[in-house]
């Protein structure tokens, strides 16, 4: 498949599945247009790079779907004066699409090899306002706190606190609680300390290691 043929599969991505879910703000119609989503999963997912689903990376990981993920940006609505915390980068793609949409992101990714590749995209596509680091998922990034707005890309059954330490107050985080039926995507906001949610959607996404609720058994 040539570039051209990808191109064809990103407004199609766009126009069949991110514009009918309601998402309607500009700036992430026209990040995810300009992403290449292919060049940012491993090779032999190119190929199936804008199905409409979660896109499954190994060992409990996704990429998220496509509509769930703008859903969520759509959501939090990041302002392109903030600093953003993208937990569970993957191979990049979530990060590339949010540096369009804030002034700088913290992409945070726990396994090597993803990492790697996070670190290795993001630079060969000249995305200048991310950075890649390495770290467990469930501790943040604190060495560069506070943050403006925080994505979680995965489910969680609890929110670490060192998460919730990092974040600014007056800031927001969004993430998709996945241990029930059906699964809620929540905008939180923290004011004086203390954190208020918002159910925004339903949605489901694999539950994050060290994100799952106390005694919750995952076949």
């Amino acid at each position: 498949m040539n570039d051209s043929d990808y191109q064809a599969q990103r407004i199609a991505m766009v126009d069949g599945q991110v514009r009918p879910a309601d998402v309607t703000k500009f700036t992430i119609i026209s990040a995810m247009l300009n992403c290449p989503r292919e060049a940012f999963v491993p090779d032999n997912l190119r190929s199936v790079a804008y199905l409409g689903d979660h896109l499954i990376l190994g060992e409990g990981r996704a990429l998220l779907d496509p509509r769930v993920f703008a859903k969520m940006l759509n959501e939090v609505g990041i302002q392109g004066d903030e600093f953003v915390l993208d937990i569970g980068c993957g191979h990049g793609y979530s990060s590339a699409v949010i540096a369009r949409l804030a002034e700088a992101v913290v992409a945070l990714e726990e396994d090597e090899s993803m990492a790697e590749a996070a670190m290795q995209n993001l630079v060969a596509h000249s995305v200048d306002n991310a950075v890649a680091v390495k770290g467990p998922l469930h501790q943040g990034a604190a060495q560069h706190a506070p943050y403006d707005v925080i994505v979680i890309e995965g489910g969680v059954g609890v929110l670490p606190d060192e998460i919730c330490e990092q974040l600014k107050d007056g800031g927001r985080i969004v993430c998709i609680f996945s241990n029930q039926i059906p699964g809620e995507c929540r905008v939180g906001f923290k004011r004086g300390g203390q954190f208020s949610w918002r159910v925004v959607f339903n949605a489901n996404a694999p539950l994050l290691k060290k994100f799952r609720a106390a005694g919750e058994f995952v076949f």
